[in-house]
Order: structure tokens, then C-alpha cells, then sequence
């Protein structure tokens, strides 16, 4: 007879994860969604619209679409970080690979916007599939170099063996986005006061996609495989003891991850026109790891914040005006920024917010 526990069924999750010391708070995920959709509308006019501010961020209107774009890409990474506890230093390969596969499908088969999406989200799970299933037979330490390391060999593989595909070091150049639904030009304004709050349809069509990717993971998060994923990160033996496949929810969170990754490398090819080499490189997946450790993980909003406060300090101080004596160190003030975070508000800036929401309502955590 074999000494492995039987696998728990999902029915039972629930109740294992409560066996294990998990509790998941049931919000009221209706608030949740419209509330996101509120800050969604308000956020491009706030953010370089208002009169107030139009002056300082002048020219940075779609920078607003791209925070929306990496805070997907760090709100699926705190799936497999913050609520699993996988640390992956690869991450870049699910990016990466969503992008060009949205950039070749647009210009070989479509460049409907809708289909680019689902193109590149699907290469994305079926990558994440195959590097879950490889990386996951080890943990720690040695699952973070697994999939440094096969993001790595993507890097090199599009840089060179790949080239005729790829573009090689020059990046692929040949994205073809056509209409929204054959009828609305992503870079035209948006009619009457939705210009205003808005701006244009390529934000309104992002936007839309994070309501989508924010309902999505605070539904996960708050069903029975969010709290067993919650259970796994917190002890693992006690999650296999109790019965739970933990190699199954592992890849699982994985996969979910790399859902979310390929929908923000998809909409990065149909935002930029165009797909870098440097999509595929380990920077890239530093990058995303520091957006959701600087918001927070473990929480829904905090990555999503992390990666506009990132953005920020790199497109906007590094510009010049009115940052001119500055802009040649962002580097060092984004260390800065990072270093002071951690140090000050370990659980990050929406740690923060929720450790001063508790002080002044007086409610617990």
C-alpha cells in the first residue's frame, strides 16, 4: 500500500485549509469590482489629465495604460509569490513569450486586438504548463534558478537560434493591431466626456481587461484554492499531512500566474506596436518581483500600486522636467524608494495603508 495521502478533493478545501489554521475573510466582491471600476475611470484623469497635474505629466497620458498593463503582470505574480510562496526568477518567459506570440499572430493570421489577446494568454498557460511541471519537482531556492533558467534559454533562443521568427537583437517590428471590433481605432480619442476621463480606446480596452483580471483573482483568492494556497505558503507539511496534492495546487498557482502574465505581455505588444528582445531577459522579471514586494504581497491592489510607483520613478523622474538634476540617478532614487519601503512598512505601501485603516477604525487584520 502506498504511503501517500489521498488527494483532498476541492469540496473539502475549505475545511482543510480552516484544519490547517487558514481563514479567508468573505468580502463582498460586488464592492470590490465596482469600486475597481470607479478607480479605473478616474485614474488617467487624475493621473496626468486634472489642470492641476496636466502640466507636470504632459506627454505621459499612456503611461497610465501601462501601469495598468504590469500591474496585471504583478497582480499574477503575487498569486504564486504572496499566496503561495514561490519565489520564480522567471517570469519573463510567460511576458515575453505572450508578447510574441500576440506580435506574430497579429501579423500572420489577425490583429484583432480580442484575438491577440487570447493568442498570447494561450501561449503563455501552455508555456507555464510545461515550466511548472519541470521546475516544480524542486522548491526554494533551486525552483528560482530552474525558471531563471529557462527564461534564460528563451532570452537566447530568440536572440539567435530563433532569429528568422523572432527578429532577433533588433526585437520583432512586424505587429499589425487592426480596429477594435473592426470599428474603433485604438489610439483615437474616446466621444464626448469619456475623452475626458478616459482618454483613448486602447486605455478603455485595458482597463476593461484589469476589471476582468481583478474580479477573476479575488474570486480565485476567496474559493477554496485560494485558501489552500494561502495554507500551502503557510505550512506546507501540515497542507500534505491533511491530505492536499500540494504538487497539483502548486502548478495550479503557477499556471494562474502565467494567465496573468500572458495577458499583460499580450496587451504590452498591442500598447508598444512592438516586441523588445529584452521582454525575455531576467531583468524583466527583476522587475516585476520588486513592483510586487514594493505594494505588497499578499494582497490584491498592493502589486498593482507597487508597479505605479515603479513606472513612475523610471519614465517620469528619469525624464527631465521637472526633474532635471535628479533624472540622471533614478536608479539609485528607485533603490532608495525600495530600500525605505521594506525597511520602514515591511508588508509594503498597501500594508501600509491597511496598518493605518485598522489604527484609526480599530479593526483587526
Amino acid at each position: 500500500m502506498s504511503d501517500e495521502p489521498a488527494p483532498a478533493s476541492e469540496a473539502d478545501a475549505s475545511a482543510i485549509a480552516d484544519a490547517v489554521g487558514i481563514w479567508a475573510p468573505r468580502g463582498n466582491e460586488l464592492r470590490v469590482v465596482a469600486g475597481t471600476a470607479a478607480l479605473l475611470a478616474l485614474f488617467p484623469f487624475v493621473f496626468s489629465r486634472m489642470p492641476v497635474v496636466s502640466e507636470l505629466l504632459q506627454g505621459y497620458q499612456s503611461l497610465a495604460t501601462l501601469i495598468l498593463i504590469w500591474g496585471i503582470f504583478a497582480l499574477g505574480f503575487d498569486l504564486l509569490l504572496g499566496y503561495t510562496g514561490l519565489l520564480s526568477f522567471g517570469h519573463a518567459a510567460f511576458w515575453g513569450g505572450a508578447a510574441y506570440a500576440a506580435g506574430i499572430f497579429s501579423q500572420n493570421v489577425s490583429g484583432s486586438p480580442v484575438l491577440m489577446v487570447i493568442a498570447g494568454t494561450a501561449f503563455a498557460v501552455l508555456l507555464a504548463w510545461v515550466l511548472g511541471f519541470l521546475s516544480l519537482r524542486r522548491g526554494g531556492i533551486y525552483f528560482a534558478i530552474l525558471t531563471l533558467a529557462f527564461a534564460q534559454m528563451l532570452f537566447y533562443m530568440s536572440s539567435s537560434p530563433l532569429a528568422f521568427l523572432t527578429g532577433g537583437e533588433n526585437g520583432f517590428t512586424g505587429v499589425e493591431t487592426a480596429e477594435l471590433f473592426g470599428m474603433f481605432p485604438l489610439e483615437s480619442e474616446l466621444p464626448l466626456v469619456l475623452e475626458t476621463l478616459l482618454g483613448t480606446w486602447l486605455y478603455l480596452f485595458v482597463a476593461i481587461i484589469t476589471l476582468l483580471c481583478v474580479a477573476l483573482a479575488y474570486r480565485v483568492l476567496n474559493s477554496p484554492y485560494g485558501m489552500v494556497f494561502r495554507a500551502i505558503r503557510e505550512n506546507e507539511q501540515r497542507a500534505e499531512f491533511v491530505g492536499l496534492n500540494v504538487w497539483r495546487y502548486r502548478l495550479m498557482s503557477f499556471i494562474l500566474s502565467g494567465l496573468f502574465a500572458g495577458i499583460a505581455g499580450s496587451l504590452f505588444t498591442i500598447h508598444g506596436s512592438y516586441v523588445p528582445l529584452a521582454s525575455f531577459y531576467w531583468t524583466t522579471s527583476g522587475e516585476v518581483v520588486i513592483m510586487t514586494v514594493l505594494g505588497g504581497t499578499g494582497s490584491l491592489f498592493g502589486p498593482v500600486i507597487g508597479a505605479g510607483v515603479y513606472l513612475y520613478v523610471e519614465n517620469i523622474v528619469s525624464g527631465g522636467h521637472p526633474f532635471e538634476f535628479i533624472a540622471p540617478f533614478w536608479h539609485l532614487i528607485l533603490g532608495l524608494v525600495f530600500v525605505v519601503v521594506i525597511w520602514v512598512f515591511p508588508r509594503g505601501i498597501w500594508g501600509f495603508f491597511r496598518d493605518v485603516r485598522d489604527f484609526v477604525t480599530g479593526g483587526e487584520d
